[in-house]
């Protein structure tokens, strides 16, 4: 990334030596990096980490000054390259800016000390997992890197690096292969095992990499497998903050405002929350006392979590694109879009459960009020990134219980419809659209050929499973798609918000 900054303002260029030389704005780590150690290794070192787990932990290591509850990140993937060369160039140091209308707020986070890019050396990730120092295992590799079936919730057994990782233990590309490795030396030797705790928008995450890293396990080695299933904790939780992929613009705000020069800063919005369940094997950080809320049952907050925000996430990217919007704000400044997220949000809410704590309807304006910061500038293309990963563990499971109890699934159906249309790869006014999925030539190819007939893209039982067994679904999400081809977005939502929920 590089970024373009008045040739005459003298940067200070973000490391621990220049710590003492950065304007009095910018807030610096309170404690001695040199004296803490990482308790915990994180997986998947992206923007979201760095805005919500790696912040919590650096509240805590100001806290508790000599922990070793400190972060050691690894990255897995080749991409990951860019991080390990920004970290490396900064001793691990980046800015985290908090940005609302009432202005920015910048702060450097020092709770990751170290950072391992895994293809360089593969045994120095899973010696450092292995060794009895690491007693917590976070990740964020983000929805689809679980390996699992969409539409079956099945273990992805012939996914090409599962079969790498199976037959290359000791040279691992995947997570599994590699916390399996670290596992496997850590039973062998005697030591205890670490927690695996998955930070991830899923809904039951814990549960679900617990089953898909103990499938792994017992096809590579039956008694591991069986010891990982009695030993390791999983536990779930829930994450929430927005935190919009860092841009070139987001480092020339951070050299102009804050004379820094840093070379890969995260922007978030103000907003935070992490629930977890307290269910771990090997010991923790007392993290209630930076906020984290513990609990018996994570379940009804994820819940909320996903159903409402990430699902309507998925509405806004889908309408705010095919209208000609950029950015989340501009869209949620439509007063159809934001007619059309508000009435997702109420149609979804009677599948929740009683969150203890928490008054949904202020949750929910809540919300809205998230989504609309104009400081935050989240790209709508981010939103719907990856969707054949993110659209079963978010909205799917609500048409699922909407269906079994005869309710409204008019704006789910519509997500679905949106989604499809966007998948033919150009908006309302003809301009491209890029498709970023893993899936991407599969499914702009179904839509592109389908056009106002959905049975091609419903057809994917990887992702759709058994849901086009419903009459019901498929009349409405054909309705949707029919018309947002005849009609456009804006008629489109114009008939529909005419109906009185």
């Amino acid at each position: 990334m590089n970024s373009k900054t008045n040739p005459t303002q003298s940067l200070v260029k973000l490391n621990e030596r220049n710590l003492s030389q950065l304007p009095d704005s910018v807030r610096v780590p309170r404690y001695d990096r040199s004296a803490v150690t990482p308790g915990i290794v994180h997986i998947g070192v992206g923007g979201f980490h760095r805005a919500h787990q790696a912040l919590y932990m650096d509240n805590y290591l100001e806290q508790h000054p000599g922990s070793d509850w400190a972060i050691c990140g690894v990255g897995l993937l080749e991409f990951d390259q860019k991080m390990r060369d920004a970290l490396h160039s900064q001793d691990c140091l980046y800015t985290l800016v908090e940005r609302s209308p009432a202005g920015d707020d910048a702060r450097v986070i020092g709770s990751i000390t170290q950072y391992l890019f895994a293809p360089d050396d593969r045994e120095v990730a899973i010696a450092t997992l292995a060794d009895p120092q690491c007693r917590i295992v976070t990740l964020t590799i983000t929805e689809g890197g679980y390996y699992v079936v969409e539409g079956t919730g099945e273990f992805d057994i012939n996914h090409p690096t599962i079969q790498h990782d199976l037959q290359n233990p000791d040279q691992p590309y995947g997570v599994y292969g590699f916390l399996t490795a670290a596992l496997d030396r850590r039973r062998q030797q005697g030591i205890a095992p670490f927690t695996v705790l998955s930070c991830d928008n899923i809904q039951g995450n814990g549960d679900m990499v617990g089953r898909m890293l103990t499938s792994f396990a017992k096809l590579q080695n039956s008694d591991l497998g069986n010891w990982i299933e009695e030993n390791v904790a999983f536990p779930n939780c829930m994450v929430d903050r927005i935190t919009p992929a860092t841009t070139p613009g987001d480092l020339e705000m951070v050299a102009d405002q804050f004379e820094l020069d840093d070379a890969w800063p995260v922007v978030a919005e103000p907003f935070t929350q992490w629930v977890v369940e307290d269910r771990f094997c090997n010991d923790r950080p007392d993290l209630e006392s930076v906020g984290v809320q513990m609990t018996d049952d994570v379940h009804p907050y994820e819940m909320m979590k996903i159903r409402l925000l990430n699902t309507s996430h998925l509405l806004l990217g889908y309408l705010g694109s095919l209208k000609g919007y950029t950015y989340a704000h501009e869209a949620m400044a439509d007063d159809q879009i934001r007619q059309a997220i508000a009435r997702l949000m109420d149609e979804v809410t009677p599948t929740l459960h009683p969150v203890p704590g928490i008054d949904v309807s202020e949750y929910k304006q809540t919300l809205v009020e998230r989504f609309s910061n104009p400081k935050i500038r989240d790209q709508l293309a981010r939103l719907c990134l990856n969707s054949s990963a993110k659209l079963p563990k978010w909205a799917l499971e609500s048409v699922r219980d909407q269906l079994e109890r005869d309710g409204a699934i008019d704006y789910l159906s519509l997500t679905i419809a949106a989604w499809f249309r966007y998948l033919n790869g150009k908006d309302d006014q003809g301009q491209e659209m890029p498709v970023d999925d893993p899936m991407a030539s599969t499914l702009t190819e179904r839509a592109q050929s389908g056009g106002k007939d959905p049975m091609p893209l419903l057809n994917l039982t990887e992702i759709f499973g058994d849901l086009p067994q419903s009459s019901r679904f498929v009349e409405a999400v054909t309705n949707y798609l029919h018309q947002l081809y005849e009609s456009g977005t804006r008629k489109t939502l114009d008939q529909l918000l005419a109906v009185d929920p």
